[in-house]
């Protein structure tokens, strides 16, 4: 049931910070586009992630992000998928991690969309109930 391609349901059009972007940036994105995982680029590769858990876990004040680089708190070494690897595959890396996003790059490394674990909720649910009004269209 889950042996579709997460290409399928990834989202394509993916929000996206630079290493020498400020925390001040994040923070904005993280607020208004309701998002929680941002892949951190170098022209379209990816370098790593920060999430809204690592503003927490940074402990300080909002009036610091200006002051600090997203280069100094990503997250370097990141799970990634490839847009042809199965949805299985991601809920398996989900539950066995504990993540909640996980970036999907090709053989370059070069970013091409990220899945959620709510992308596979929404997968599952639409699978069991596809006549349910929930509006639900991968990106």
């Amino acid at each position: 049931m889950m042996n579709e391609p997460i290409s399928s349901i990834m989202t394509k059009k993916v929000v996206t910070v630079r290493p020498q972007d400020t925390l001040e940036v994040v923070k904005d994105i993280l607020f208004f586009k309701h998002v929680h995982h941002i892949p951190v680029v170098e022209g379209h590769t990816l370098v790593g992630i920060i999430t809204s858990f690592d503003l927490v876990r940074l402990g300080r004040c909002q009036d610091e992000y200006k002051q600090v680089k997203v280069s100094e708190v990503m997250t370097t070494k990141v799970a990634t998928l490839g847009p042809n690897d199965k949805i299985g595959a991601a809920a398996e890396v989900f539950l066995e991690n504990l993540f909640h996003g996980l970036p999907i790059v090709n053989e370059d490394r070069d970013l091409v969309g990220i899945i959620t674990t709510h992308d596979v909720l929404k997968y599952e649910f639409h699978k069991e109930y596809p006549n349910h009004k929930i509006y639900w269209e991968p990106v």
